[in-house]
């Protein structure tokens, strides 16, 4: 078998106990032997200032880096306002710069998004489609995973419901294809 393929895991979310983190985890424990998942820290990153992008701050050189290095990245996001987290948009910003530079493009991708509103964050994730094509991000089309309710399955800190687990697994396979599909 082939090493695994390294998988940036972004988290819309800078909460410590926010439902999307404890997802994040759960993704990563759930990881098919394939896939190497690591969260890619984003609450260093300051506000993205076109001053400073031709000599970078050294929390977006490392984020750069990280994205660089991965062959793949799982972004795993909340829902703020039917868009996604103004820190989320920020480093997505701060790694695209300068142009000409950016550390997303032609990266396969996936996106779920966990809320406590019954639509799971669905705005959120349609949002970010939008904004991976314009840095060219190769986003998973489907299956789309949206968690509805997601206060309810991390109540007690893990996820305990099987149907979500076994969706989860389901939708980690299909990423693992859909890498081996888009990478060289």
């Amino acid at each position: 078998m082939s090493a695994p393929h390294d998988v940036a895991v972004i988290v819309g979310s800078l909460r410590r106990e926010s439902i999307n983190r404890k997802l994040a985890n759960e993704l990563i424990k759930l990881a098919p032997p394939s896939l190497k998942l690591s969260i890619v820290e984003i609450g260093d990153i300051p506000l993205f200032n076109q001053d400073w992008e031709m000599q970078p701050p050294q929390a977006v050189v490392d984020l750069k880096q990280a994205i660089g290095k991965a062959q793949a990245v799982l972004f795993v996001t909340p829902e703020y306002n039917r868009s996604i987290p103004g820190v989320l948009k920020n480093a997505i910003d701060a790694a695209s710069r300068p142009y000409g530079k950016s550390a997303w493009p032609g990266k396969p991708a996936a996106i779920i998004s966990a809320s406590p509103s019954p639509i799971g964050g669905f705005g959120a994730s349609h949002h970010l489609r939008q904004v991976l094509v314009s840095i060219g991000v190769n986003a998973m089309p489907q299956p789309e995973a949206y968690l509805s309710h997601a206060d309810k399955l991390f109540a007690s800190g893990t996820l305990e419901d099987a149907g979500t687990r076994a969706f989860l697994q389901k939708f980690l396979d299909s990423f693992a294809r859909w890498i081996e599909r888009h990478t060289d």
